[in-house]
């Protein structure tokens, strides 16, 4: 693997396992130790150790005395998440579209506009990165760091479930159409409007992720 050259080692480790754990690139029950991960990543161990501290803290790992046991997302842990998010990311939805700028107008349209193209284009690669680039934007508007600091990672933490999602056509549809009216909302400057639609999106999404995650395991 390519040398990490940032000064924050860690941090680019963390974030390397943390997605490789979220996605399944490394199984639920595997085991983790530092000398596979020096080998495999061809760093030195402190900053490994302190990732896999850090990785234990958000609960992804557990540490055995003989490796860490990789513990990831599981379908209990994903309707957890998704409970969390309906009931908080409505809130976000409306303290943006309180605090939304002319210039975050903007931004959200040229988003949902963004989102439309990759959805004719059938670039779903893209359109989940603007999907994140949406609720990220959501949360950067909401005063504070708190909402945000919750939100974001447990949006992370879906993301291997978002990707089964993404195959199936109507659900990535309708997706699109109810982005495109929450950020209308938002524009709007509709708290409560914004508020509901959002969150029946994201009970939209929870249900969709727990069909496919029925049909593919």
């Amino acid at each position: 693997m390519e040398k990490f050259k940032t000064v924050s080692l860690a941090d680019q480790i963390f974030e390397k396992l943390e997605d490789d754990i979220i996605v399944g690139n490394y199984a639920r029950g595997e085991i983790l130790t530092e000398l596979k991960l020096v080998e495999e990543l061809g760093v030195s161990r402190t900053p490994i150790r302190e990732a896999l501290r850090r990785l234990e803290h958000e609960r992804l790992i557990q540490e055995t005395g003989k490796g860490a046991l990789v513990l990831g997302i599981t379908a209990e842990d994903l309707v957890d998440i998704m409970d969390i998010r309906i009931r908080i990311e409505g809130l976000a939805a409306a303290r943006a579209a309180k605090n939304c700028s002319d210039a975050d107008r903007e931004r959200i349209a040229a988003l949902c506009d963004l989102q439309d193209y990759y959805y004719a284009k059938k670039d779903l690669d893209r359109l989940r990165e603007v999907d994140d680039q949406f609720h990220d934007l959501i949360y950067d508007l909401s005063p504070g760091s708190v909402l945000q600091d919750t939100l974001t990672p447990l949006h992370k933490k879906t993301l291997r479930f978002r990707r089964i999602s993404i195959t199936d056509d109507i659900r990535v549809k309708n997706s699109v159409n109810e982005h495109r009216a929450i950020g209308q909302a938002i524009i709007d400057g509709d708290e409560a409007l914004a508020s509901k639609l959002m969150e029946e999106h994201i009970s939209n999404a929870k249900i969709n992720m727990i069909e496919r995650l029925n049909e593919n395991g």
